[in-house]
């Protein structure tokens, strides 16, 4: 395994097989801790558009990648 650092050093090297590789890795985790803080706003009761407006996109597309699979209230059938 290798260090967080080590990827970050790794991602400005000369071989592009290297950095790519690196930028690759950093993505991934990226990815990993912005769901995870996005399911933790939400669990905190924060709404889809203070969401997006902390990072930058659309509430449409911040619901758009995290919205599938949260709990929604049932709506009675009259």
């Amino acid at each position: 395994m290798v260090a967080q650092e080590d990827v970050v050093a790794q991602a400005g090297s000369d071989d592009p097989e290297v950095g790519l590789r690196a930028v690759a890795s950093l993505r991934a985790l990226l990815a990993a801790v912005e769901e995870l803080q996005v399911r933790h706003a939400r669990e905190l009761g924060w709404s889809w558009q203070q969401i997006a407006e902390r990072l930058g996109v659309s509430k449409q597309a911040v619901h758009q990648m995290y919205g599938r699979g949260e709990r929604r209230p049932h709506r009675r059938l009259r």
